[in-house]
Order: C-alpha cells, then sequence, then structure tokens
C-alpha cells in the first residue's frame, strides 16, 4: 500500500536528517528551491553532527535502511573529494566489510540452489566479504577428473528481494509525489530514474544473469590486455548462488600493497579509465558498480580484474556515439558542436538557443583544461552542472543513468590512485579511435550493413503491407460504386501514395 511506501520514505529521510546526511551537501552552488529544502531537513541533525561537523554514525544509518541506501553510501564513498577523506573511509565499509548473515545458512542455500552439486564443494571458508545484496566465500571445488581448485562461492542474502521490492515501492511513491508537487523535478524524470533502479535491482538479484554478464563480458574483452575477469562454473550457479573461480589479487584501495608490489598507480588509473570507456564507447556493456570493493590488481600481471556483475549497464549505438562526441568535443574545445548535439538529439528543447547553450558548456570546459584531478572540485562542478540543466530544461535521459553513475564512480577511483589524474588527456587517445574507426571504411561497411539489416525486415512486411493495401482498396472502391456507381480514382491514388510512405518510413 501507498501509506507504508511513504512511511518508509519518511522513515528514511528522518534517520539519515537526524544523522548529517545532507550536512554532507555544498548547497552554495545548488538552487535556491533545494537550498531550503536541505535546510529545513538539517533541522533535525543531532547535535553533535551540527557541533562538530562529524557524522560518524552514517555507516550504520545506511546499512539499517537497507540495501538501495547502502549503494548510496558506497558511491559516495569513491568521492572523498566531495564528503571528506574520513566519511569516504567510514563509507568504504560498505562495500565488502558489512555484518555477514549467520553462515550456519549457508548449506541450505547451497542445496536448494544446487540441487545436490553442492556435494562437490568442499572446505567452505567463512565470508570473505559481505555487501549489501550477498556475501562471498572461499571453498574447493572437486572437479569430475577428482583434481581440486579454488573457487568463490557469491550468497545472496536471505529475504533480501523483499527489502529491496519495498524500498523501490517507497522510492516510486516519492518521484510520484515530486512530480506532483514539484513541477520543475518533472524534466529530471524521477519516475523513469526508479525504474532503471528496479530493472537494476531485477537482475542484480538472480545470480544466474550475472553468470550470463561475466560470459558476454569476457567475450568482449578477450583480446584486451590487462582486464579479466573470473571464470563461471556453469554447473554451479542457481538464482541464489553463483561460483567462479577464485582470484587471488591485490584490492585496488590497498594503495600501499599495489606500492610495495612496484605497481605504477599512475598507470593504474589511465588504465582503469581507459577500460571503462573502451567498454562503454567500443561495446555499449560495461560493469556499473565500479567501486573499490570489486577491482583487484593481478599480482603477475599488474592488471586489472573486476568482480560482481550483477549491476551492468548498456547504451545503443547512438548514445554511444553522443557519448564519444561529447567528450571529444570537451577535448578539442568545440564547444558549439556539443551544444548542437545536445539539441539535435532531443536532450535540449529545440526551443532553446544554440549559441547561448555553448557558452553555459564553455564555462564548464574551459576552467578544466589542462586541469587535474585535485584542483578540480566535483561538488561544484556538479552544482554548476546542475543549474545549467535547470535554465535550459535538460531532460534527464533514464537511459545515460548507469553510465553517468559509473563515470562519477570510475573516476573517484582513478583519483584515489593519481591525485593527477587528467581525465581529458586519457580519455583523448580511446575516443578518437572510437570516432576515426567509426568514420573509417569498416565503420561505413557496419553502418551500411545495420542500415541494410533495418531495410530488409521491413521488406519482409512489404508483402503484408501490400496486401493490406489492396483490402483497403477493395472495400473503399465497393463502398464507393454503391454509393457514387464510380470509383474515386484520386483519393485511391492517394491510399497508395500513404501506403508506399508508410513502407518507406518503418
Amino acid at each position: 500500500m501507498a501509506i507504508f511506501s511513504y512511511a518508509r520514505l519518511i522513515r528514511a529521510g528522518f534517520v539519515l536528517s537526524r544523522e548529517g546526511a545532507f550536512s554532507l551537501i555544498n548547497v552554495k552552488h545548488l538552487p535556491s528551491s533545494a537550498r531550503l529544502v536541505i535546510k529545513i531537513l538539517r533541522l533535525i541533525e543531532r547535535r553533535s553532527v551540527r557541533k562538530t561537523g562529524r557524522v560518524e554514525r552514517l555507516t550504520r544509518a545506511l546499512n539499517k535502511l537497507g540495501p538501495t541506501y547502502v549503494k548510496f553510501g558506497q558511491l559516495l564513498a569513491t568521492r572523498p573529494d566531495i564528503v571528506g577523506e574520513k566519511i569516504a573511509n567510514d563509507l568504504s565499509a560498505l562495500q565488502d566489510r558489512m555484518e555477514p548473515f549467520d553462515e550456519k545458512l549457508v548449506p541450505k542455500i547451497l542445496s536448494h540452489a544446487l540441487e545436490g552439486k553442492e556435494k562437490q564443494i568442499v572446505n567452505i571458508s567463512k565470508p570473505i566479504a559481505a555487501a549489501s545484496i550477498a556475501q562471498v566465500h572461499k571453498a574447493n571445488l572437486i572437479n569430475k577428473d577428482g583434481s581440486e581448485e579454488l573457487v568463490a562461492i557469491k550468497l545472496l542474502r536471505p529475504n533480501i528481494r523483499e527489502q529491496f521490492n519495498k524500498d523501490i515501492k517507497s522510492f516510486f511513491a516519492g518521484a510520484r509525489l515530486a512530480q506532483n508537487l514539484i513541477p520543475p523535478l518533472r524534466r529530471l524524470n524521477p519516475v523513469s530514474v526508479v525504474e532503471i533502479l528496479q530493472r537494476s535491482a531485477q537482475l542484480e538479484l538472480d545470480l544466474r544473469f550475472e553468470a550470463a554478464a561475466i560470459s558476454e563480458f569476457g567475450d568482449n574483452i578477450k583480446n584486451d590486455n590487462g582486464f579479466a575477469v573470473p571464470e563461471v562454473k556453469w554447473d554451479y550457479i542457481g538464482e541464489d548462488v553463483l561460483v567462479t573461480s577464485w582470484i587471488d589479487a591485490i584490492p585496488i584501495r590497498d594503495k600501499e600493497a599495489i606500492d610495495r608490489a612496484n605497481i605504477d598507480r599512475k598507470l593504474l588509473a589511465m588504465h582503469l579509465m581507459q577500460s571503462f570507456l573502451r567498454h562503454a564507447i567500443r561495446d555499449g556493456f560495461f560493469h556499473a558498480d565500479m567501486h573499490p570493493g570489486n577491482l583487484f590488481i593481478d599480482k603477475e600481471t599488474n592488471g586489472i580484474i573486476a568482480v560482481d556483475f550483477g549491476i551492468m549497464g548498456r547504451i545503443n549505438k547512438k548514445e554511444r556515439r553522443f557519448l564519444a562526441n561529447i567528450i571529444h568535443g570537451f577535448i578539442t574545445r568545440d564547444y558549439h558542436n556539443i551544444a548542437q548535439m545536445h539539441i539535435d538529439i532531443g536532450y535540449v528543447p529545440k526551443t532553446q538557443s544554440v549559441d547561448d547553450f555553448a557558452l553555459a558548456l564553455r564555462s564548464i570546459g574551459e576552467p578544466l583544461q589542462g586541469q587535474i584531478s585535485r584542483d578540480i572540485s566535483m561538488a561544484k562542478l556538479l552544482g554548476q552542472l546542475l543549474k545549467i540543466t535547470e535554465i535550459f530544461n535538460m531532460q534527464t535521459r533514464p537511459e545515460l543513468v548507469l553510465l553517468q553513475k559509473t563515470m562519477v564512480v570510475v573516476e573517484g577511483v582513478a583519483r584515489m590512485l593519481d591525485p593527477d589524474l587528467n581525465f581529458w588527456e586519457i580519455s583523448k587517445p580511446i575516443v578518437a579511435d572510437w570516432l576515426k574507426e567509426q568514420a573509417g571504411p569498416m565503420g561505413k561497411l557496419t553502418e551500411l550493413k545495420e542500415q541494410g539489416e533495418i531495410f530488409l525486415q521491413s521488406a519482409k512486411q512489404f508483402p503484408e503491407l501490400i496486401e493490406r493495401a489492396n483490402y483497403i482498396l477493395e472495400r473503399q472502391e465497393t463502398m464507393l460504386e454503391k454509393k457514387n456507381g464510380r470509383a474515386n480514382w484520386p483519393f485511391i491514388i492517394l491510399l497508395i501514395f500513404v501506403a508506399i510512405l508508410v513502407f518507406l518510413l518503418i
């Protein structure tokens, strides 16, 4: 019922306000309406928060509120430049150091999911890592030939689906309420954003989908150097259980261990950013939960190993081309072209001035030119972006929500490794190579092939279209003959023209 959803939202708002969550937001660069809302929410903060500015209890509060709120905390943990180093460190516990569920439940979960095959899994350890959705154990897998190998077992938390469903229902209630009470928020499409979160959660809460995602992602990167994924053990996959090869690697957040292994953190940060852009722009299929708890460094190759593929993002060819052109436009400082693309693709209404929007983009882009990460205030930049979207009535693109969120997280992880990171310089070769490939002979052939497939698909419908047109013409001719004793040929010719036009537009 809606009343329970609103009650959950009110409780969450109270807990977050009480524990100082909204004190982390820099209101200086926000619209006046947003500043007022945050000011009201902060009225019920604990005295200790208002007095000291410390939010020691926030991590526990997010954990208590449920898995969707934990996801938000995981994102903040990657942005010490926004929330501060101490708070980011506290929130990092939400990535893989949460309280595990009772390990006595493990045999029952394995038995229910694997239906006898669980007997091949022995020496199951205590939880190695525990996050909001699942926890991971180390074990030995006895193969058919009698050999043993180390594996990782991922198990969903009991009753996690029910918790997620309750949170999502409350988010839908809040999104609808916000759209109705605050008309300016409609351009942000809050309901559509929640729908994306719901779809993502549905896939994340079935580990069979995660196994498939690992497989597809692995196929995409099989020829890439320095980025790897675990091997899926397909005979040991269930809705609540995922078994993969064991990864013996250095956690990417362990900077001291990385330094002891003589791994160049600057090269590592560059490789991480370029790999993500390659996955998003080249493949249109990317890991959408790349917080530090899911990233490791291979001790032998110094490459990156990613785990936890529960949340994946997809963008189509049009969105990939748009993303590449936008990044390239900022690199080359072609703000007018960036503005025109936003309007052409429908992100900005055609009623807006291209020149004015280009000027707004220049106000963002120019201060970033040549800047390294440590000199860029992400909070200030996000505030400026929010203001510009309001001025130019930009619509939120739900299909890009996961991409935008992941870019913020990945940039935060890369910044952790290398504070001197220069996003534009790192992005240039990936974006330029892809755009060059798309503009070259192979890219044109691929585009021609795609257009040909669309034409052939439309052509298959042509006989049915002709049959329908004949039926309409026969009926019209019969009706006209009954009425006038003769056919209305100009009208019939018009119908034929319309039928042909419809076919060409399919």
